[in-house]
């Protein structure tokens, strides 16, 4: 068996694909729609939108399979998004690349294979829209000209859904964009029986900055602020404006001592922009941590309110702490 090689812009590919927000959320039928078209019209028992993550292909759609995922070094995906066109396997067993993988020496059985990548706006391959048959089949011209038509739609789906779900001002998820994914963190975590921690920020003097400075400068700040948050938190946190200077960040499997560490080091990220900038104003937050118990979760709504509610306590404490000390 031939495991698919690396891209050599894999570090880059990865970070487009991790910005969509797509990885591990629910089915959709915006996608689904185009599978059921992809299985019908080739004759298929399976076609999947598959988006090939840094160990794993992950599967946004899939109809005729069960699984939610599989391994990458034994996925045929990995090896279509090496190229630039249709990926054609017409028979697995008579090629020395899949003859011995497990996806085709055991279920699902594949023989026929034909994955066309897709891409991101910027150009980078996330994954494939791709059909799967137990038996070797031919495939014309018209097949993948047909194919790249439906790939296609997978793709303005993908643009569609990141606009969506992205702040336009900040370039991370939005309010929606947080609602959809951390009610998916937080069942995972509950299936897992894993904490989670909530911080609910609020940048600090934004009316201030805008007052003084201007509404540009005031986007600035806001764009700078988000900017330091992703270079601050794990990749497997995730965070999002929700609206105005109104900042979100859910730590899946962090307690939230473990939290406030994190934000400890966000803070001191955000001193060292603050010296380096020198704008005139200094960035700040206050913030509410909500730790989520497993066992007995809240819901998304619900620790939005318990860490909003603890935000605003601690701004209203530090609040006091300034007038005793002028």
């Amino acid at each position: 068996m031939k495991e698919p090689s690396i891209p050599e812009n894999e570090a880059l590919r990865l970070a487009t694909l991790k910005s969509l927000n797509v990885l591990d959320t629910p089915p959709e039928e915006r996608f689904d729609r185009v599978t059921r078209m992809a299985k019908r019209m080739f004759g298929v028992p399976t076609a999947l939108v598959s988006m090939v993550d840094e160990d794993r292909q992950w599967f946004k759609s899939a109809q005729g399979l069960d699984a939610t995922e599989t391994p990458r070094n034994i996925s045929f995906c990995g090896h279509a998004i090496l190229g630039d066109d249709v990926f054609l396997v017409k028979n697995a067993l008579k090629d020395e690349r899949f003859a011995d993988n497990p996806l085709v020496a055991g279920d699902p059985n594949i023989r026929f294979y034909a994955g066309y990548p897709l891409r991101a706006g910027d150009g980078q391959k996330l994954g494939t829209l791709c059909i799967i048959d137990s038996e070797p089949r031919e495939f014309d011209q018209d097949d993948a000209i047909a194919l790249r038509d439906l790939a296609s739609m997978v793709e303005n789906e993908l643009a569609a859904l990141h606009t969506s779900t992205t702040d336009e001002l900040t370039k991370i998820s939005n309010r929606r964009g947080f609602l959809q994914l951390a009610q998916y963190g937080l069942s995972f975590c509950v299936r897992n029986k894993r904490p989670a921690s909530l911080a609910f920020i609020d940048l600090d003097h934004f009316k201030p900055i805008n007052d003084t400075f201007g509404h540009a400068e005031g986007d600035l700040a806001l764009a700078a602020f988000a900017e330091v948050m992703c270079a601050s938190f794990r990749s497997t946190d995730l965070f999002a404006r929700l609206g105005g200077d109104e900042f979100v960040v859910l730590l899946t499997g962090a307690r939230e001592s473990d939290a406030l560490a994190v934000l400890d080091k966000f803070g001191s990220m955000l001193d060292d922009y603050n010296n380096k900038a020198q704008r005139g104003y200094r960035l700040q937050f206050s913030c509410g941590v909500v730790e989520f118990d497993p066992e007995k979760p809240l819901s998304v709504a619900e620790l939005l309110a318990a860490g909003d509610a603890k935000m605003y306590a601690v701004k209203t404490a530090n609040k006091e702490l300034l007038k005793l000390s002028q």
